[in-house]
């Protein structure tokens, strides 16, 4: 099982392929607040449900000062169906090798119908602008979580 992060730790670095297969890296978004959002499988029904939910809230949230990333174990080319799919605008990448899911204590066991499986942890984590972990939330609903995060951070 992996590490659950705390407010305070430093976020994981990582660079993961978009739905362009283009590298996005926490990096890149240094000064900047960051959501990255850990969902289980594109084009599925509650993963559709919550990338909508943050492309609708998308303004809003950039107007506060804060970009999103949702990352899945997808592939480049699935990300790329989801998001002409469902008109997204979040910024998806795709972490097949689930290194960084794990990193971020997005990977491992969970309950499913009652049956514990391994698998993605639908999370999401609140990195500020140095990089620092400002909270991190697991076990997250798909819906209506993005409201929460917004009600949450006073936006």
């Amino acid at each position: 099982m992996s590490e659950r992060l705390q407010p305070g730790d430093t976020a994981p670095a990582f660079t993961l392929p978009d739905a362009d297969g283009k590298d996005v890296s926490l990096a890149d978004y240094r000064g900047r607040k960051v959501i990255v959002y850990f969902y289980p499988a594109a084009l599925t029904p509650g993963c559709t449900k919550q990338a909508c939910d943050f492309t609708d809230n998308l303004d809003v949230l950039a107007d506060a000062g804060y970009d999103v990333i949702g990352v899945s174990p997808d592939k480049p080319e699935k990300l790329a169906r989801f998001r002409e799919k469902e008109d997204l605008k979040v910024t998806l990448v795709g972490d097949p090798d689930k290194e960084t899911l794990t990193a971020y204590g997005a990977f491992g066991e969970k309950k499913l119908y009652g049956k514990t499986v391994t698998g993605v942890i639908r999370s999401t984590v609140v990195v500020d602008e140095e990089g620092k972990v400002e909270r991190a939330l697991y076990n997250v609903k798909a819906t209506g979580h993005v409201a929460k995060i917004i009600k949450d951070l006073g936006i």
